[in-house]
């Protein structure tokens, strides 16, 4: 490796992409061409990345199989920046291998937390936890220490462990600042943002407020009944009940919670569950019929009483009912809820983060396009779509992952 490879790397590595073109800029050998496609993915530029890192990847020949590797990492990095979650994850793990193999840990470490926030993008949290759990991030570069942090943080956010996120948040800060790399501490501070901002919005005696993932932690602790309608749980004493593949029952559910203690007429609780406005005897009788189920589903956090002129949510164990809802009602929360991190978004990246078929995802955008809530770029598949972050967006409640078990 000549010395202004070398100089163009060491650029790179601190956050420096313009000083190491100055360096490589005017060079097409497959160094040059990889480290000219870091330096565009690091200024932004991921389309002119991905095809430098693949010509630079048919340039090393059979025998460098380190660079190889190396080049196969940062085409992932690519492939991660740009949402493309469907990228080969085998490719990667052997890159990983060869990297471990000819000594290049930092390298090899790296390709591991690409893999970690792969799974911590697709809702896979528990797989992410494990993997991360086998890493040390003390021997790591400053860089390597700020991004295992900040998937510990995202994986805190997404279980509503505000504690452990704040702590990974405080080291995260610590680590980026060692580092001195401007791009790495703006990812910090965003990642800050989340657990500044209300996450949901509660209702209970008939008042509404926004709440913070404090809140909502400490509020999932208590002994309250919680209807979370962000992530279709009935919750509390350390039970949970999910409904999200039964919505009919959900919000006949979410509407007895938000009048407790008192009762909801039967005309009400038809048009919200079966969003009809006028109402005859087989409504009513479909009424009794999906109370009914929800009596079963409930059982032993509630119980649904009959009265004269409707139903009335009933708590045995439980103090007291509240409702968790997002504090912006959106028909598609969950897909705004993925592009408010800004970055640009494939269909079938957010098909296979919200665990949702490509057509149905299409569908949702064209009509979040059509409202001017997202705006696209890019034909074919090479589209991506992307939207500015939406303020008091419940983004943390609505990314693909369980609720903790209690």
């Amino acid at each position: 490796m000549d010395s202004m490879i070398t100089a163009a790397a060491r650029a790179l590595a601190a956050g420096d992409p313009l000083g190491a073109l100055d360096r490589v800029a005017l060079r097409d050998d497959a160094p040059a061409l990889a480290l000219r496609g870091i330096a565009m993915a690091q200024l932004g530029d991921l389309v002119r990345a991905r095809a430098l890192i693949k010509s630079a990847l048919r340039g090393f020949g059979p025998k460098e199989s380190l660079s190889r590797a190396r080049c196969v990492v940062a085409e992932a990095e690519i492939a991660l920046a740009s949402r493309e979650l469907g990228w080969p994850v085998k490719a990667l793990e052997a890159a990983r291998i060869t990297l471990e193999a000819h000594g290049d840990q930092v390298n090899a470490d790296h390709a591991r937390y690409l893999q970690i926030r792969r799974l911590l993008l697709i809702g896979q949290l528990d797989q992410a936890q494990h993997l991360i759990a086998g890493l040390n991030p003390d021997p790591l570069p400053p860089a390597l220490r700020t991004a295992h942090e900040l998937v510990l943080l995202g994986i805190a956010l997404r279980r509503l462990q505000s504690r452990a996120a704040r702590d990974a948040l405080t080291r995260a800060r610590r680590a980026a600042d060692q580092a001195a790399i401007a791009a790495l501490s703006a990812e910090v501070e965003h990642a800050a943002m989340l657990l500044d901002t209300p996450v949901a919005h509660l209702i209970a005696g008939g008042e509404q407020r926004p709440v913070l993932l404090d809140e909502v932690e400490a509020l999932l602790a208590s002994t309250s009944l919680v209807v979370d309608a962000c992530r279709y749980v009935v919750r509390g004493c350390g039970m949970s009940v999910s409904l999200g593949t039964r919505p009919i029952l959900f919000s006949l559910a979410q509407a007895l919670a938000e009048a407790w203690p008192a009762d909801v007429a039967r005309e009400v609780l038809i048009a919200r569950a079966f969003r009809l406005k006028l109402s005859d005897e087989s409504h009513r009788a479909r009424l009794r019929v999906e109370i009914g189920r929800l009596r079963v589903a409930l059982k032993p956090l509630a119980g649904v009483t009959a009265t004269p002129r409707g139903f009335v949510l009933t708590t045995p164990v439980c103090p007291e009912v509240v409702v968790l809802v997002p504090p912006l009602e959106e028909k598609f929360a969950a897909l705004c809820a993925c592009l408010a991190d800004g970055e640009s978004w494939s269909s079938s990246a957010l098909a296979l983060a919200l665990s949702i078929s490509q057509r149905t995802v299409q569908r949702a955008l064209d009509t979040l396009a059509a409202e001017g809530k997202v705006q696209s770029f890019g034909c074919g598949r090479a589209r991506r779509w992307m939207t500015p972050p939406m303020p008091g967006f419940a983004t943390t409640l609505l990314l693909p992952a369980p609720l903790p078990s209690g």
